[in-house]
């Protein structure tokens, strides 16, 4: 008998007052784990990775606001903030009756998590990071360099200089392929879909209050760290390795903080699922199988 491919379910939830959108597979009643995505991208980016860690966990994997096919009513009036993304992830969480998880975190995922992890420390099982980043030491000197300035001097120069140069198809193409040993190998939707949900009306102002937003992220990097060594969370580092954005000292940052880390850097770039979601899967069930989560 062939093997039964676990299916994987489209919902959508009310939480926070947005319409959460998200994929899920797996048991209800097995161990979870969270996936949170980064920019510009969505639940989508985890399409492949979903089926294979469901056939022993349940996965779940929303779109955050700002992204995908979340819906943010307008009377809402929303502040995009990752103060605010973790708040609604907080409360997607609670919709779901979710208590306990292990989470993803990749991107704008990784902030948005371990800023929940500061209010919910008990709630967090385990953290996988894959190009997730929480120390100085990750920030890519060359893609930062402009936001950083941007972040000094909020000018509406600055704001429109980043605009100019990362909203639009060529450099979301770019975060897809670059430093991949087979960028003709990722499906060109993924890109794609991103570049058109990224350019609905409204949506660049979005992207852009987040990017200036992110600093506060770095500001919030000594208490992460002290979150890592006083909860004793396990911390699995699956990093693509040529990733200009998040580079490879992010990840071997971590062991000055997490007492139970193992890192393994994959052939990959920013994307790294695209093209290594076999690979990242196995470690992630060998890591967590191993600590009985």
């Amino acid at each position: 008998m062939a093997a039964t491919i676990p299916l994987t379910r489209i919902s959508t939830v009310q939480a926070d007052g947005v319409e959460i959108f998200y994929r899920s597979a797996g048991s209800p009643s097995a161990p979870v784990i969270l996936l949170l995505h980064g920019f510009p991208s969505s639940s989508h980016m985890f399409r492949n990775l979903i089926p294979l860690l469901s056939t022993k966990y349940h996965v779940i994997a929303p779109d955050l606001p700002g992204y995908g096919f979340t819906v943010v009513p307008a009377e809402r009036k929303y502040q995009f903030s990752f103060a605010s993304l973790t708040r609604t992830v907080e409360a997607f969480v609670d919709a779901l009756k979710i208590s306990k998880f292990a989470v993803y975190i990749f991107d704008y995922g990784s902030p948005t998590a371990l800023r929940l992890a500061l209010d919910r420390p008990q709630a967090i099982t385990a953290i996988i990071t894959q190009n997730g980043n929480a120390y100085d030491e990750g920030l890519g000197a060359d893609f930062w360099a402009p936001i950083q300035a941007y972040w000094k001097s909020d000018s509406k120069e600055d704001r429109e200089k980043i605009r100019a140069a990362a909203l639009n198809f060529d450099l979301t193409k770019w975060q897809y392929t670059f430093g991949s040993p087979r960028p003709n190998d990722i499906p060109p939707e993924a890109y794609y879909l991103d570049a058109v949900l990224m350019d609905r009306p409204g949506n660049q102002d979005i992207q852009l209050d987040l990017l200036r937003d992110y600093q506060t992220n770095v500001t919030l990097y000594p208490k992460f760290h002290e979150y890592f060594g006083t909860s004793g969370v396990p911390v699995l580092a699956v990093w693509g390795k040529n990733d200009p954005i998040f580079i490879a000292p992010g990840a071997e940052a971590y062991k000055k903080d997490v007492k139970d880390i193992e890192i393994n850097y994959l052939d990959a770039g920013h994307f790294a699922l695209e093209t290594n979601e076999v690979e990242v899967s196995k470690l992630i069930l060998e890591f967590l199988g191993k600590r009985n989560i």
